[in-house]
């Protein structure tokens, strides 16, 4: 699938009717350059799983949680660079726990991901509040 958002709240949205088709452990995987959309994207799952907490870049924390029915753990693995960090980040315990995840600089561990299925979104910035965004391996 692949579609063209003009704005944030286009983006955001889009983010919110894929969370309804999300299976608990489900895998996110992103892909795009800084200020993509990835974390726009994310807020809009975090509202379609009915999560309570605000959103924002996990860029420091390497991980910010948010609870509710369908919690969402989403990761910044921009810093992580071996399957021992990744462990070690409890990314694979809150897949095995139930919850999405979602994942921003994939790439950075695609490998390793690859065998977690991920659903792949990325997000490509085309000026202004443009944006292109190609989902693989999930239909809504």
């Amino acid at each position: 699938m692949e579609t063209i958002t003009h704005s944030r709240a286009e983006t955001v949205a889009l983010g919110k009717r894929m969370a309804a088709v999300l299976s608990p452990g489900s895998l996110v995987a992103f892909t795009g350059g800084l200020g993509a959309g990835k974390t726009a994207f994310c807020e809009g799952l975090a509202q379609g799983l009915g999560c309570t907490d605000p959103v924002s870049s996990p860029t420091f924390a390497i991980v910010n949680y948010y609870r509710g029915p369908k919690p969402l753990a989403h990761f910044d693995l921009y810093r992580i660079s071996t399957e021992e960090d990744l462990c070690t980040s409890g990314f694979y315990d809150y897949l095995d726990e139930g919850a999405i995840v979602a994942a921003e600089w994939s790439e950075n561990l695609a490998d390793l991901l690859a065998l977690e299925h991920p659903i792949r979104v990325d997000i490509q910035h085309l000026g202004g509040d443009d944006r292109k965004i190609t989902i693989e391996g999930v239909t809504f």
